[in-house]
């Protein structure tokens, strides 16, 4: 999911990069920084950045663009809401651009795809399942951490597998048949880990967890 920088074309990027501008504007803009203020709320959203630039780092491939790697939004974007998310991945982005991982040239074509995407994905499910489900505890780690988790990564991954064809990066055959499949399996992963970890907050550290209420899933339940 790593673009380098001659995998698209330049108008690709360019594009890539006016969007990722106005939405991170947008962000920045619209994030509850008042969160931040209080150290212990700053220093999970740093470690979040830290440890999924470690995770994002360690990636399997066997060709330009074709890599894999847990995401790690959902968890993410549920503890802090998309704007503060959004930034924080875009952030790892950087991270992993810096370490080589990625083109400098693609950082916006990635953030967008990585962070903007996914986020927005899970924002989405999120939104639905509230509407939908009854807001029980069981659902929300169910529902939301596990197979929100799952759905976020297979929609990244189709949206990956749909702009590489587009941009005749790749035969759209040959990516629906040998790439993403892989998502599919992946999709496995990530639930487990964003459940696992969705748990964990939920139970000890549910203030670290700006979607989660206790009045509202675990009242008079």
């Amino acid at each position: 999911m790593n673009l380098t920088d001659t995998l698209l074309g330049e108008g690709w990027y360019w594009a890539a990069w006016i969007a990722w501008l106005l939405f991170f504007a947008h962000s920045l803009w619209r994030a509850p920084w008042a969160r931040l203020r209080d150290s212990e709320q700053l220093n999970v959203w740093l470690g979040m950045i830290v440890l999924l630039t470690l995770i994002w780092s360690l990636k399997a491939g066997v060709k330009p663009g074709l890599d894999f790697h847990l995401l790690g939004a959902t968890v993410f974007t549920l503890s802090f809401g998309p704007h503060l998310a959004f930034i924080g991945l875009s952030l790892v982005t950087l991270g992993i651009t810096i370490n080589g991982e990625a083109g400098p040239f693609a950082y916006a074509a990635n953030a967008l795809l990585l962070a903007g995407l996914s986020v927005g994905l899970s924002q989405i499910f999120f939104r639905v399942f509230s509407r939908a489900l009854p807001r029980h505890f069981f659902v929300y780690i169910f529902v939301n951490g596990f197979f929100g988790a799952a759905l976020t990564i297979i929609g990244v991954g189709f949206a990956a597998t749909s702009l590489l064809a587009l941009a005749g990066a790749y035969e759209w055959d040959y990516l629906i048949s040998e790439y993403f499949p892989y998502f599919l399996l992946l999709a496995f992963s990530e639930a487990w880990l964003s459940g696992m970890m969705m748990t964990l907050f939920v139970i000890y550290r549910p203030q670290w967890v700006a979607s989660f209420d206790d009045s509202v899933y675990l009242a008079k339940k």
